[in-house]
């Protein structure tokens, strides 16, 4: 059963489970699928390993981001897993072009995904799986479940199955389930993009920071919006960045306009992307702003009184070219 309940971040167990029904995957396969997707996203996809775990954005021809994705290999398909808002469109223009090459592209609808989360979670998994993925070797393959380790400033695992074998594991594991919205937070104080449909194509990728967590490859060659995306980077045309921000007694959704303060008066200072509401009435929200607010600049939620504290991302913005 899942527990409705929505804690804080400062409130989580020290090991739950999450039902991921609001993320899924665009699946590549054929004898083409690497050459192909190299020449389409942001990363480097031939350097992806069965182990290895890749970030990574497809852009249009314009550089601004259709997804923002994680890529893994699983039993010769390769798996771009992201928010389902973002997939229409990025599966859309990758079968456009797919057409050209020797691959298969479809949306994911083999496998299901459950999160185990905390502190404690690799005690949990070890009491199931002999092995378990760690910061080296991110992607692992059991028998037929893949595991998936997520560095950040919490210990995260996805696990990939069918749906049946998903519901086994999640009933052995003994873990309090939440629903998926507690992934939001989640990926919000990781600083991972999440796109919702409003969003797709508005954004370059510096702009949602995968250039800070090498979803960036600036030596692989050309890929779709690969000049834009260089010209941001090595003449300093970015002037955003995306933001985690808390506030208390906020009410807030993707779409709404986040305001700073100038003088006496309130001007827009960026655009809300996504937002989870805790239970004690902390929101947590994912924000692109100027990429040099200061920190003590006054924010708000435009016409709300409540202010919004900036939260510490677990990475810097500025990082060495790949």
């Amino acid at each position: 059963m899942i527990n409705n309940n929505l804690p804080s971040y400062t409130e989580l167990p020290s090991a739950f489970a999450i039902t991921l029904d609001n993320i899924s995957a665009i699946t590549l396969s054929g004898e083409e699928q690497v050459k192909y997707l190299q020449g389409q996203v942001t990363c480097d996809v031939d350097k992806l390993t069965d182990e290895k775990l890749l970030n990574g954005a497809h852009c249009n021809a314009k550089g601004k981001v259709f997804s923002a994705f994680r890529l893994l290999a699983r039993q010769d398909k390769l798996l771009l897993l992201q928010k389902k808002d973002s997939i229409e469109q990025s599966l859309a223009e990758l079968k456009k072009f797919g057409v050209f090459a020797k691959v298969e592209i479809t949306q994911d609808s083999e496998h299901a995904y459950l999160a185990v989360v905390g502190e404690q979670a690799s005690v949990k998994l070890t009491e199931l799986f002999q092995q378990i993925p760690d910061a080296l070797t991110p992607v692992i393959q059991v028998n037929d479940t893949t595991l998936v380790y997520l560095a950040g400033n919490i210990s995260r695992y996805l696990i990939i199955d069918n749906s049946e074998a998903i519901s086994t594991i999640s009933s052995a594991l003994k873990l309090p389930v939440y629903s998926s919205m507690l992934w939001d937070l989640l990926e919000i104080t990781a600083g991972f993009p999440l796109l919702s449909t409003q969003y797709v194509g508005e954004y370059v990728p510096q702009m949602l920071n995968l250039q800070a967590i090498n979803g960036i490859s600036f030596t692989k060659g050309c890929y779709l919006g690969q000049e834009t995306v260089a010209r941001m980077q090595y003449l300093g045309k970015n002037k955003r960045a995306l933001f985690a921000l808390e506030g208390i007694d906020v009410v807030a959704k993707a779409g709404d306009i986040i305001e700073k303060k100038l003088g006496d008066n309130w001007r827009k200072a960026g655009d809300v992307l996504a937002v989870y509401q805790a239970d004690n009435k902390h929101s947590y929200i994912q924000g692109v702003l100027a990429n040099d607010i200061d920190e003590s600049t006054e924010l708000r939620i435009k016409s709300q009184d409540a202010t919004l504290t900036i939260l510490a991302l677990p990475y810097k913005l500025n990082t060495d070219l790949d």
